[in-house]
C-alpha cells in the first residue's frame, strides 16, 4: 500500500510501512477541534473558566501531593476526595462562607 505512494521516502523509513489507527470517536474530536480553533464564543468561555482550573489543579497538586502518599487505590482515592473537599471549603471560606444561627450562609465579599 505505501510503496506505490509518491511520498513515501518522505513519510516512513519502515520496510512495512506506516499504520494509522482511526478511533471510534475521530470525528467528533475532529469536530471538537474545529470549533476550539474557529468559534469565537467557544474561545471566550475557555479563556474565561480555564484559568479557575488550572488555579483547582495547582492548588490539588502543591506542596509535594504530586505523588500519591499511600498504597492501595482506596486509601489513595479517600486521601485525594479529602483533599479535594480542604480544598472546596478553604475557597468557600474565602469567598464569604460563615455559619450563623445554625446556618451555613455565603455572604459574598466586597473586593
Amino acid at each position: 500500500m505505501c510503496a506505490a505512494c509518491p511520498l513515501h521516502d518522505r513519510c516512513t523509513t519502515a520496510k512495512t510501512g506506516r499504520m494509522l489507527t482511526i478511533r471510534p470517536h475521530h470525528d467528533l474530536q475532529a469536530a471538537a477541534r474545529h470549533q476550539a480553533a474557529t468559534d469565537p464564543t467557544w474561545q471566550d468561555d475557555y479563556r474565561r473558566w480555564r484559568p479557575m482550573v488550572e488555579r483547582a489543579v495547582a492548588r490539588l497538586m502543591a506542596r509535594g501531593n504530586c505523588r500519591l502518599p499511600y498504597r492501595g487505590t482506596h486509601a489513595n482515592d479517600r486521601w485525594l476526595h479529602h483533599r479535594a473537599a480542604a480544598l472546596n471549603l478553604r475557597r468557600l471560606v474565602n469567598l464569604g462562607l460563615t455559619y450563623l444561627n445554625n446556618t451555613w450562609t455565603l455572604t459574598p465579599t466586597t473586593p
